[in-house]
């Protein structure tokens, strides 16, 4: 088994499928996610290949896009996967991660866990915050045709596992019902050193908003 080909097979199945996803879940984030797993890598023990074949497969099938199907994207990965040669202990590792990783997973039993879990978990919920997680949360919204900011809507606290995937409000309360909660959600010290400062980004851009929002600056 060839490590190098497996990631560059795997590399050219995710570009070839995302090629006309939502902006937010393309190739773009994939990358991101993959770089941030690799970071984190630096300082932690675990599995590299699991990890790495985990970013580049956790996004294949967002059930989000897929009619609520969370069993399609491990399934998709687990398939290609056995395409390329590697090991059933491995693939199924990696299924267990796409499909236990989520936030919406988080809000719900979670049965899972392993060291690969949480250094993939906290790339990709890096990529849900600071300046590009501001992005995403708005192009989403967009994507959905949420409003912005509604004042008189106001934000649900503590949603469960089936209010957040049914939720249509606006992109601003997505702050506070998820964004705003990852720092302290964070598994790995690299995930959360790196969240401190994305955090307090949004912090600074929500306080902006709203002095813009009211016309005071």
């Amino acid at each position: 088994m060839n490590k190098e080909n497996i990631i560059q097979q795997t590399v050219e199945f995710v570009q070839e499928r995302l090629k006309n996803a939502e902006s937010g879940h393309d190739w773009w984030h994939i990358l991101r996610v993959w770089n941030n797993t690799k970071l984190i890598l630096q300082t932690e023990q675990a599995d590299v290949l699991v990890c790495e074949l985990t970013a580049l497969l956790h996004d294949i099938a967002d059930s989000k896009f897929h009619d609520g199907d969370e069993s399609l994207g491990p399934r998709i990965a687990g398939e290609f996967l056995h395409s390329v040669g590697l090991d059933t202990e491995r693939i199924e590792h990696v299924q267990q991660i796409i499909l236990n990783m989520s936030y919406k997973a988080s809000l719900g039993e979670v049965v899972f866990h392993s060291k690969e879990l949480e250094i993939v978990q906290d790339a990709d919920r890096l990529d849900a915050i600071g300046a590009i997680g501001i992005a995403r949360a708005f192009n989403y919204g967009g994507y959905k045709n949420r409003e912005i900011y509604n004042p008189t809507i106001p934000v649900e606290e503590n949603l469960s596992k089936e209010a957040y995937k049914n939720t249509t409000a606006p992109t601003i309360n997505h702050f506070y019902e998820k964004l705003l909660l990852l720092k302290d959600r964070m598994n790995t010290q690299t995930g959360k050193q790196i969240a401190d400062e994305r955090h307090r980004y949004m912090e600074g851009f929500l306080q902006q908003f709203y002095d813009e929002w009211e016309g005071r600056k």
